[in-house]
């Protein structure tokens, strides 16, 4: 499945076993030598909600949410009859999430999810700086200055303001950025461009995934930012690389984001 331009093998694990997910990810996501894809995720049944997402990065490593994920995870549990709600809790790593699908002739069009509220704190998203938040702070990377800000919305994210995104070298400065000392389990990073108070572009360089086409709590997460710099209003059209997200910030913290998600093909894995 895909969620603009993010990339995903989903499963049944409440139907079938599948043993060690992180090996899993990391063979079949590869772009060469299995079916590829930024991630996994698999269905499994929850004591807490209506069903439980397990997600899992394209390098093996344990993801606690994905935004774009979670809108193919919640048509996918709806068409294959595993959960049949058009409001739909999700238990995932970073807490119950609420998905809102929006369904026209029994078919998905569209998914709101509400992604819970963003955190600021430096020791939650970490970032190892004396300081309890981190908000337009300078660091210095290949030489180049950057003024950053981080968020927590599922999963770490740092975000760097950019005014040529086009020409901006995201891959070259993203892994850098990634693996810095001062964020012990790695972040995500987003490059953006502010268009107006309505509309931002964004470019994203995912932890454990690397470049990708799209990221939804990425999205999230510059909004966020963007808002509380006060660059944007509550409302906002993201456009990623693979598409455009729609953002909306409610009663301070609360994040919705809305888009769509798409199945590509279905078939059979055999694993042993």
């Amino acid at each position: 499945m895909q969620g603009t331009g993010n990339d995903f093998l989903l499963f049944d694990g409440i139907n079938n076993s599948y043993g060690d997910y992180s090996k899993m990810a990391k063979t079949l996501c590869n772009r060469r030598y299995g079916v590829g894809g930024d991630g996994i995720m698999i269905a499994e049944s929850s004591e807490i909600a209506d069903i439980k997402m397990v997600y899992y990065n394209s390098d093996g490593s344990r993801g606690e949410m994905c935004g774009n994920g979670i809108r193919c995870f919640s048509k996918f549990i709806y068409d294959e009859g595993l959960v049949n709600k058009k409001k739909i809790k999700i238990e995932t790593g970073d807490g119950i999430k609420i998905a809102y699908l929006n369904i026209e002739c029994e078919i998905v069009k569209e998914i709101t999810i509400f992604m819970g509220e963003a955190r600021l704190n430096s020791k939650d998203i970490p970032v190892l700086i004396e300081k309890e938040h981190v908000l337009n702070e300078k660091i210095i990377v290949l030489g180049q200055e950057f003024t950053i800000s981080a968020v927590l919305v599922g999963v770490p994210h740092l975000i760097v303001i950019c005014e040529d995104l086009e020409n901006f070298e995201v891959n070259k400065f993203g892994k850098e950025i990634e693996k810095m000392d001062i964020f012990p389990n790695k972040i995500n990073v987003n490059f953006i461009e502010v268009i107006d108070r309505n509309n931002i572009k964004i470019k994203t360089w995912e932890r454990g995934a690397g470049r990708t086409l799209a990221c939804g709590t990425g999205s999230c997460s510059a909004v966020f930012i963007a808002n509380h710099l006060r660059l944007v209003e509550e409302k906002v059209n993201v456009e990623t690389e693979g598409g455009i997200l729609k953002i909306q910030l409610k009663t301070g913290n609360e994040i919705f984001m809305t888009g769509m998600a798409e199945t590509i093909f279905k078939g059979e894995v055999i694993w042993e």
